[in-house]
């Protein structure tokens, strides 16, 4: 009796501690790194290992990151490395690192019918990236439960799907692999366990379609996943009050649109002479879509990408940098960061002191926040690039890619990771993780949780520009 009351009292004692002396965003960052360090330890398990097998501390921790970011980046043949079991510890980790620590952690608070207090419903607020408290409970609910669902139903689906269409002889590998390519797909980690991608179903393009939907599913963000929810819910009632979206939902499906059919445009017109010029009309475009979709996080792919040409690589390149949504599996500076750099720039133009869209005026919080945010994180890969370009003796085309890969979390490579020295795995580990977190993230884990208000302002002054 008094072990337990002691235990209670010191644990008490340590959360107040915590709280008093830490950011919510601290925190929550302490979170992913002991989740690494939980994943590094289970990875040298021998019952998720291969008989035999043998990986380098430093590859085993790019992994270890790799898997909880959901990148989909290894420096070795993850199949000859891990058995069965360890794929299925694999999917349990795209879990935790796509969906986020708080929401997989809240799921089981309420399905164990236990209260949410307020701190946890502050760290919750922090790791799904959400501007306010209210609602933060249903949003989690909502969308697990959508995001479970899918890859439940779709694991299904492809199973029957693959078994009868002659992929696999045993019901055991259809189910295996059917379930697998459903929960890559939806927390886009795109990790290669086979060695071929998803290159034999290149011309299934059924399947190809379904792999995009589930790829949208996951990157599109957690709260447009409720809203389309609720709104289908509202269509069903009849109700007569009008229902509406919200700016961040709209902001994040016209970004994901127009990136989607400009990238799907763009790689259409550079290789349907070049990669895809034996194909048909139809399959082109089909090709086209597919990497205008994957190459924004979900890292699969039906070619070697050694096959494409520079220019696209470019363009991979750009859209990997941009990534998905906020609030989503996904990785990137965001979809809405760019999205409102460029209504920036475009009320700039027109002299405008406002930036208004869908009859709402954006915050200049948000304005400020999005132009540090591409700045920095182009500064950052920028200066990546550079270092590596002068440690590594690789192509600068792979370099490029292998870097905005690991900041965009998507997984794409030109088959440089294994060849990559110590020093060259450290910085692409250190992307993927800032990419995971996000960059906002990771300059305000440096600031302290007090922080003095000096109370007076400066006069302005005027100086020359351009």
């Amino acid at each position: 009796m008094k072990i337990e009351l002691f235990l209670r009292k010191t644990q008490r004692h340590t959360q107040r501690f915590i709280t008093n002396h830490f950011t919510s965003i601290q925190i929550i960052v302490s979170y992913y790194i002991l989740m690494t360090i939980l994943s590094l330890g289970l990875f040298y398990l021998p019952v998720f290992r291969e008989k035999g097998s043998h990986v380098p501390f430093v590859d085993m921790l790019f992994m270890a990151i790799s898997t909880v970011s959901v990148t989909g980046l290894s420096t070795f043949d993850i199949n000859s490395v891990f058995n069965d079991s360890g794929i299925i510890l694999l999917e349990v980790l795209f879990q935790i690192g796509g969906l986020g620590i708080m929401m997989i952690s809240t799921a089981f608070i309420i399905l164990s019918k236990r209260r949410i207090t307020l701190r946890q419903r502050q760290l919750i607020m922090t790791d799904m990236n959400q501007p306010r408290l209210s609602g933060i409970v249903r949003l989690i609910r909502t969308t697990f439960s959508i995001l479970i669902w899918f890859q439940v139903i779709f694991g299904t689906l492809f199973s029957i799907y693959f078994y009868y269409q002659g992929y696999f002889e045993r019901w055991r590998d259809a189910i295996f692999y059917g379930f697998y390519q459903a929960i890559s797909a939806v927390t886009n980690s795109g990790f290669d366990v086979t060695g071929d991608s998803i290159k034999p179903f290149a011309h299934d393009y059924p399947f190809l379609i379904a792999i995009m939907f589930l790829i949208f599913i996951g990157g599109i963000g957690f709260p447009v996943l409720m809203e389309v929810r609720e709104w289908f819910l509202y269509r069903k009632r009849k109700e007569r009050l009008p229902f509406r979206f919200s700016l961040f939902t709209k902001l994040a499906v016209l970004a994901f649109i127009i990136l989607f059919v400009s990238g799907t445009l763009l790689i259409y017109l550079l290789e349907k002479d070049h990669l895809f010029h034996s194909s048909s009309q139809g399959v082109q475009w089909i090709n086209s879509m597919f990497y205008s979709m994957t190459t924004r996080n979900a890292g699969l792919q039906i070619h070697d990408l050694g096959n494409f040409q520079i220019t696209t690589l470019i363009v991979f390149s750009l859209l990997m940098f941009i990534g998905c949504s906020p609030s989503s599996v996904g990785g990137g500076i965001r979809t809405t960061t760019v999205a409102i750099i460029g209504l920036y720039l475009y009320s700039f133009l027109k002299s405008e002191d406002n930036i208004n869209i869908f009859g709402r005026r954006i915050d200049d919080d948000d304005v400020r926040k999005s132009v540090v945010v591409f700045m920095l994180s182009l500064g950052m890969c920028f200066f990546c690039i550079l270092f590596l370009s002068a440690t590594e003796e690789q192509s600068l085309i792979a370099i490029i890619v292998e870097v905005t890969s690991a900041f965009g979390t998507t997984g794409l490579s030109l088959g440089i990771t294994p060849d990559l020295s110590v020093i060259g795995k450290i910085t692409i580990a250190g992307l993927m993780f800032i990419g995971r977190i996000g960059m906002l993230y990771t300059l305000m884990l440096f600031v302290p949780k007090e922080t003095r208000d000096l109370g007076y302002e400066y006069p302005s002054e005027k100086i020359i520009i351009g």
